[in-house]
């Protein structure tokens, strides 16, 4: 009997390192375990992989896509990977959950060619995880593939007649509780929610401003990328693929990165009304430093003081970089706004953007909306009620109060400033809408709720009090 021959093995294949998805990967992990903002964490992954001769733009592109692209539709597609699994998703472990998620979104939320995706996932999965769960992860994502993103909608989300909220939560990539949330903020029916949510999941446009006296939007234009903002006479926006950093006013910090919400913010309280003098301007809750630059040149024109006030050291730091070069009168101080360090009565504007969930940046934070939860808006409270009382303390009998959130939920918005206004019965509310007469769909007043499905801006609330007596 004759021997048979040996089936020859496969010779051993060293997995491929693709730098592209590497870098991903890495970023979804510290977002995973340290907490970390995928718009702190990204840049300078990026800047070290173009320093080393990894990456061009076309690299730094795909990589920036995959990140925001999965963190924005993580709900969606745990909900997918969760139908292509024998076991509920908290067994299976966090760094496989980030490879299956980018894969997914390559699948479903990019043009990459399925077989493509499927295959440089499973490297990736190789290099990170090893070849036990390369297996793992190559078996999900076939399953993934056999469908596109609108026949897995038809299978995973529950149908909108039994649930809305909890449809709308998978479709939109959304918690529950936030849809919930935003609904009651927003009112109106399906279309203008659904709208909202989509919005939420598109990547938000680089906007500049240039800060009065010191840089004009005429010389932001002729940057090549540039075009006009849609409300605040200071704002540009630069098309896809503009970089800030390559613009001199922003090297030279005469302009810089600042959503037109957080300008018309500005603008609003500096065109208020007053009764009386307009010599001393406050900034109660400076931090990072973008409201109070563009607030410290439009005092600077009028010859006033701006006092910018945070807490925390290293935000403070942040304020006197973006006031350094101011041309008018100011100050940076380390301060708690609850325990004010000046004299009651002493200012003529106020202005108190109160930390909140940032529900109203979920754009630029996709992160944000899986790492917030209900009971945090408890923890956010008592803050904000005691930030809007010191600046009602603050500001002068005949001067104005600007009460500012990064979040549309009514809890953080009109509920304080309603406990605000009882609190001190000698104030008033202005209805801050003419004074942004170019802005449209500002509500019924006589505060401002801002929608990036509405005016392409983070959904910024504004209420303008001013004190009568």
């Amino acid at each position: 009997m004759s021997e048979q021959p040996r089936r020859p093995r496969k010779p051993y294949r060293r997995p491929q390192k693709d730098p592209v998805r590497i870098l991903a990967f890495e970023a979804l992990r510290a977002v995973d375990e340290r907490d970390a903002y995928a718009n702190l964490v990204l840049p300078p992954l990026l800047r070290k992989a173009r320093e080393k001769g990894d990456f061009d733009a076309r690299d730094a592109a795909l990589a920036t896509e995959l990140v925001y692209g999965t963190l924005r539709r993580q709900g969606t597609y745990d909900a997918i990977v969760a139908d292509c699994v024998d076991r509920p998703l908290r067994e299976v472990d966090p760094p496989v959950l980030d490879v299956l998620g980018l894969g997914v979104h390559q699948l479903l939320g990019t043009r990459i060619p399925s077989h493509a995706a499927v295959s440089a996932t499973v490297e990736l999965a190789r290099v990170v995880l090893g070849d036990g769960r390369a297996k793992f992860v190559n078996a999900v994502l076939r399953k993934v593939a056999r469908d596109d993103l609108d026949g897995w909608l038809e299978r995973v989300a529950p149908p909108y007649d039994d649930d809305p909220e909890d449809h709308l939560a998978v479709v939109h990539s959304h918690p529950r509780w936030v849809v919930s949330a935003l609904w009651d903020s927003l009112g109106g029916g399906r279309a203008g929610m659904e709208e909202l949510l989509a919005a939420d999941n598109e990547r938000p446009e680089v906007t500049l401003v240039a800060r009065p006296g010191r840089a004009t939007r005429d010389e932001l234009l002729a940057e090549e990328a540039a075009v006009p903002g849609r409300w605040s006479p200071y704002a540009v926006r630069l098309s896809e693929g503009g970089e800030p950093g390559a613009v001199d006013a922003v090297r030279e910090n005469r302009a810089g990165v600042q959503d037109e919400g957080s300008q018309l913010v500005a603008l609003a309280l500096a065109n208020a009304p007053l009764d009386g003098p307009d010599r001393r301007w406050l900034d109660g809750c400076a931090g990072p430093g973008g409201k109070a630059a563009l607030l410290g040149a439009l005092a600077a024109e009028r010859g006033a003081f701006l006092l910018a006030s945070e807490k925390q050291p290293h935000r403070a730091g942040l304020v006197a970089k973006a006031l350094d070069g101011n041309p008018g009168p100011y100050q940076v101080i380390t301060a708690d706004g609850t325990r004010p360090a000046w004299r009651p009565g002493s200012f003529d504007r106020v202005l108190v953007d109160v930390p909140c969930t940032g529900l109203g940046a979920l754009r630029r934070r996709p992160e944000a909306r899986w790492r917030r939860r209900p009971q945090d808006l408890d923890g956010f409270a008592p803050l904000q009620r005691a930030l809007l009382r010191s600046a009602l303390e603050a500001v002068r009998v005949g001067g104005v109060v600007a009460y500012a959130t990064c979040s549309p939920h009514l809890a953080e918005t009109r509920a304080v400033v309603a406990d605000g206004l009882k609190q001190f019965p000698d104030t008033d509310l202005i209805d801050a809408r003419p004074l942004l007469p170019d802005v449209p769909d500002l509500g019924e007043g006589p505060d401002i709720q801002l929608w990036p499905h509405l005016h392409g801006t983070d959904a910024m609330y504004l209420a303008l009090i001013r004190r009568t007596a």
